[in-house]
């Protein structure tokens, strides 16, 4: 079965389309706001993703097959003697699932949510107390790079980044006069690039973003440590920390009330890591639109 959608891929026809003042469009409405800004292109995917017919009627059956699976493996995985992991199984078992069981609209958002993450940590570091500290070099472009240990490296590189950034802060606590007397360097807001084949639908590619998501927290719960899968889990938290870093960079305080997905000091539940992978996802693009925003007033 091949997935319909109630709109057009295309931005234009969401607006050209006519307005029904008696029974208004929700995703018409919600792609012409822009109090929230976000790249174009992803907001359509997003909308698009959001109407999935799988989203509508499989999601709730998928979140109580996940997380009744999640939990038996969580139990056991604490009461063996040993731990185990098995990072290769994994990322060439999420390419596999990606590739033929996920919709190309969900595909394209989490190979750039990779690239996002990668730009607004190299932007952090171009602007903040050393910027010789280890760099992001991860920006995958199709779902096949995603083999390459891309999921666990992109956490990785969260965590070194964090750790470096602060250490460095606390070696040059005049770091922030320094930035502001040379001005910011965006060189590294840059638009990421993904190839997708959107045209090609194999009839199994169906599952929305979430429902995806739910399935493979399953997988990626079996393929970790159980501390490796607390932290995967911990670091969709770091998105305020994020925020309040650009803060003090630029000055700006006024968006971080968007961002929901807080306080690493008090750690969310793993069963509801895919909706907070989902709110990440969302604050990840916003962060990196407000850059690009940011960088064109300048």
């Amino acid at each position: 079965m091949t997935p319909t959608f109630k709109t057009s891929a295309t931005p234009e026809t969401l607006i050209q389309q006519p307005y029904n003042r008696r029974n208004p469009n929700t995703w018409q409405v919600l792609y012409l706001e822009q109090a929230i800004p976000i790249d174009d292109t992803s907001k359509e995917y997003m909308i698009r993703d959001l109407q999935s017919w799988t989203r509508n009627y499989l999601l709730i059956p998928i979140k109580l097959f996940a997380n009744i699976c999640l939990a038996l493996i969580m139990t056991v995985k604490r009461l063996l003697p040993f731990q185990f992991h098995a990072y290769g199984i994994m990322h060439k078992s999420a390419t596999f699932f990606l590739k033929n069981f996920v919709t190309p609209e969900a595909c394209y958002l989490i190979v750039r949510h990779i690239s996002l993450g990668s730009n607004i940590v190299n932007f952090l570091i171009d602007n903040g107390p050393n910027p010789e500290i280890e760099r992001s070099n991860l920006y995958p472009r199709t779902v096949d790079d995603l083999a390459q240990e891309a999921f666990l490296e992109h956490d990785l590189i969260l965590y070194n980044f964090v750790y470096d950034y602060h250490q460095a802060k606390r070696k040059n606590p005049h770091w922030l006069e320094i930035v502001k007397q040379k001005g910011l360097d965006f060189s590294s807001i840059k638009t990421p690039e993904v190839e997708m084949d959107f045209k090609k639908r194999r009839w199994l590619r169906i599952l929305d973003l979430e429902s995806a998501i739910e399935l493979f927290k399953v997988f990626y719960s079996l393929c970790l440590t159980s501390d490796e899968f607390e932290r995967a889990v911990l670091s969709l938290q770091f998105d305020e920390n994020f925020g309040l870093y650009f803060t003090e960079i630029t000055g700006d305080s006024s968006w971080n009330h968007i961002i929901t997905n807080r306080h690493p000091l008090a750690p969310n539940s793993p069963f509801q890591a895919a909706r907070d992978l989902m709110l990440h996802g969302i604050v990840t693009e916003y962060m990196h639109r407000y850059l690009e925003i940011y960088r064109d007033r300048a």
